[in-house]
């Protein structure tokens, strides 16, 4: 029976605040997990749901892309995890009577969080040019709108497809491979937005854009620095992890603006401890950093460890290059310098420096916390040369930990869902296709903006995701996406993006992880690559939510079919009756995949080739490991200004809203909060409680507005400030973004605080454009 979803838009910026929580999970995680299973699923759905998440004969979390170990839990999710799963297996439903009742001008007035509420669509819909109401179609009409919009282009470089990390990895290497048969490169995906700063810099100086640590290194590391990273809310079955290190012996540092819950206490929902005792202390040490410090910290580590010789020169001499302009940077080291870049005092890194020392085995886990500032690409180049000192790549128990987001954002990247391919790849592709695919650069998401902005890009493909939420510049994105001929976003739910459209726009509503796919040839099974190079098997076990669903694969395959011809030389409809057939093709085009349907159908899959961690060779330019030696970068802020963050709150996902609450932080009912130290506050005549606007600040005379926030008193360093996105994103430029990797950089925004207007919304500037806009 299908359940009501709520029908009016709640107040949400009315928060209530109370004091920070000092541990992360315990019975309220439970309570809260299964409050909201019940309301989305029903009591018998969720018991049947949840004890297939994240099992060997299960499905992945369709959450974030922590691995599992080989022995797992009977509640192998999170409270996020539990949120993510009950929200796509839903009973609620929007149906064409929905769309009816709902014309988009409607839904524009709506919240995301509302929108999310509203349950699974059951049926393709499409948004004639001039029309303000999505009507229900056929799919077969569907795919003649996208093939009618696509071969109308000037060329294939107008055409933009998107990629959310949730697409798994058939679906992922259906789609470049269709891109590229149609003629472009244009692949963003999500890791543009979030971990591509770690790529570029992994890739040079070790030669593989991955982390080189499995889940047993974790477990057997001495010291972990986890730095830029909130797990208790993002990750949360990382605290598990952590647990069992800390049992083990090791030792924790937490290097973070904000004192998180989840890193100071966890209270283990799946022990007799956590659940009614006091839990393990995680963190031994947490250092609040300033914004956009951390490349100024690990150099001064290098230094420290340079001059007590804490570093490991066998290692440096047969596995490196680079060493000595690195060694003359780091002993050049200014400490005065180093202490306003970081908040930090010279005995509190020289502390940090003392649990190195004690360490044989090191990890360094971060994640967008260190990839969305300007220098982010520096600065984890400054984390690998603090690792390649000690040794600590290539050997159990220590390395590079980036922790990705979406359950499958590096599957996708490894499938080729990148905007710039290796010519390796190109090569493999046209050798097992017969077609020749473009060799030139594509456009990421910050550049497909931009191409969209500029009318040189007229149709957008989303493959999944949130793309206008998740997106910088929201006012720019916005009149962006509307400049486009044709929208069209493959959702299992409802979301901001759906409301804002090109002249025409389509939702094509598909299978979720949750649910079963049955094809001609049988059930089906799609697979995906977690946050350590684990490739396992993902297998839904529920009715679909409407006989009129299809899977990713087959809007591909039925897509690419409806463009490029039934006589294509790729076999389309092959594919979309029989997984195992995009399998073997991707054993012969992706290296480390070699016997993929066998290898994937043993429980718990198999793990892919790493050269740094496996036999400490680095596939660099140079043959080696590359140390380097940028200049020390940090955010130099004016006065009487603050440096903002933008972060999730713990009732959310990416751009999901499960709720209104963020239980850690001691916020309850409500968004649109600043956290402030209270000195900050009162510099700006502000009290707790108050109301601001946010006004981001930019070198060429610009400003952005983000109106009517509550002052909240937080523990976080003088100068800095943090707020939830997607509500600031509209204070991030869209060329306000990192260095190599272009990734926005939205987590160091100078701000001013000003009188609140009230209205509780964002105000486009009239001051003017950021540079090239």
């Amino acid at each position: 029976m299908a359940k009501k979803a709520p029908a009016a838009d709640p107040v949400q910026d009315a928060p209530r605040v109370g004091a920070p929580k000092h541990a992360a999970a315990g019975i309220p995680a439970v309570v809260q997990s299964m409050k909201i299973a019940e309301a989305q699923m029903g009591a018998a759905r969720s018991a049947r749901t949840l004890l297939k998440v994240n099992q060997k004969q299960g499905f992945d979390c369709p959450g974030c892309a922590w691995p599992e170990g080989d022995h797992r839990h009977t509640f192998e999710f999170c409270e996020n995890g539990a949120k993510a799963v009950a929200e796509e297996a839903t009973l609620r439903r929007v149906t064409p009577d929905f769309f009816a009742a709902h014309p988009v001008s409607d839904l524009a007035r709506r919240s995301g969080y509302w929108l999310g509420q509203q349950g699974r669509i059951t049926q393709p819909v499409y948004l004639p040019e001039g029309s303000d109401t999505y009507e229900a179609i056929p799919w077969e009409r569907a795919f003649a709108i996208i093939a009618e919009e696509l071969t109308a282009l000037d060329s294939p470089d107008e055409a933009v497809f998107y990629t959310s990390g949730r697409t798994s990895n058939e679906a992922a290497f259906l789609l470049q491979l269709f891109a590229r048969a149609f003629g472009t490169n244009n692949l963003p995906d999500c890791s543009n937005m979030c971990h591509e700063s770690s790529g570029s810099a992994l890739t040079e100086t070790i030669g593989i854009g991955k982390g080189s640590v499995l889940l047993d290194d974790l477990h057997q590391a001495e010291l972990i620095i986890v730095a830029g990273q909130n797990p208790g809310t993002n990750h949360p079955r990382m605290l598990t992890a952590l647990e069992k290190a800390k049992h083990g012996g090791a030792r924790i540092v937490t290097v973070n603006p904000l004192p998180e819950a989840g890193t100071e206490r966890f209270k283990n929902p799946q022990t007799a401890t956590g659940l009614a005792g006091g839990g393990t202390p995680l963190s031994d040490l947490h250092l609040p950093i300033r914004l956009g410090g951390d490349q100024a910290l690990f150099r001064a580590l290098g230094r420290l460890m340079l001059e007590n010789g804490t570093v490991d020169q066998e290692f440096i001499d047969t596995h490196t290059h680079g060493f000595a302009a690195y060694e003359a940077a780091a002993r050049a080291t200014d400490w005065a310098e180093t202490e306003r870049a970081t908040g930090l005092t010279r005995a509190q890194i020289e502390e940090l420096h003392r649990y190195v020392q004690g360490a044989d085995s090191i990890v360094v886990c971060w994640a967008m916390g260190l990839t969305q500032h300007k220098h982010s690409v520096p600065t984890i180049r400054e984390i690998v040369n603090v690792l390649l000192l000690g040794g600590n790549i290539g050997r159990p128990g220590a390395g590079v930990c980036p922790v990705r987001g979406h359950s499958n954002v590096q599957g996708d990247r490894t499938m080729g869902i990148f905007e710039r391919p290796a010519p390796a790849f190109l090569d493999a592709l046209e050798k097992e296709f017969g077609f020749a695919p473009p060799r030139h650069h594509g456009y990421d998401v910050v550049r497909a903006i931009r191409a969209l902005r500029d009318g040189t890009a007229k149709v957008f493909f989303a493959m999944g995701g949130n793309f206008v939420a998740a997106s910088p510049d929201t006012d720019v994105t916005e009149a962006a996406m509307r400049k486009a001929r044709l929208t069209v976003h493959v959702s299992t739910k409802l979301n901001r993006s759906h409301t804002v459209t090109g002249a025409r726009a389509l939702i094509l509503p598909t299978l979720g992880r949750t649910d079963k796919d049955r094809q001609a040839a049988g059930p089906q099974f799609v697979t995906v690559e977690d946050s350590m190079g684990m490739v396992h098997a993902s297998r839904g076990n529920l009715t679909p939510a409407s006989p009129h669903l299809l899977s990713e694969p087959a809007i591909v395959c039925r897509l690419a079919t409806a463009v490029l011809g039934p006589d294509h030389t790729v076999p389309w409809a092959d594919f979309e009756q029989d997984y195992d057939l995009i399998r073997d093709r991707i054993a012969a085009v992706v290296p480390g995949f070699d016997d993929f349907n066998t290898r994937v159908r043993h429980p718990g899959g198999f793990t892919l080739p790493h050269a740094p961690r496996d036999s400490r060779t680095f596939p660099t330019a140079t043959g080696k490991a590359n140390f380097t030696a940028a200049p020390v970068e940090y955010p130099h802020v004016p006065d009487g200004r603050l440096l903002l963050q933008t972060l999730r709150s713990h009732d959310q996902y990416n751009t999901t809203i499960y709720g209104l609450d963020d239980r850690y932080r001691g916020i309850k009912g409500g968004r649109r909060v600043v956290l402030l130290h209270p000195d900050d506050a009162a510099a700006a005549g502000l009290s707790d409680g108050d109301l601001t606007d946010l006004v981001s600040e930019w070198t060429d005379g610009t400003e952005r507005r983000a109106e009517g926030f509550r002052v909240v008193h937080y523990p976080t360093p003088r100068g800095c400030a943090a707020a939830y996105y997607p509500e600031t994103n509209v204070l991030v430029p869209l060329d306000h973004t990192a260095d190599t990797s272009n990734t926005p950089a939205s987590k160091s925004v100078v701000i001013r605080l000003d009188p609140a207007t009230g209205t509780g919304a964002h105000t486009p500037s009239t001051a003017g454009h950021p540079a090239g806009e």
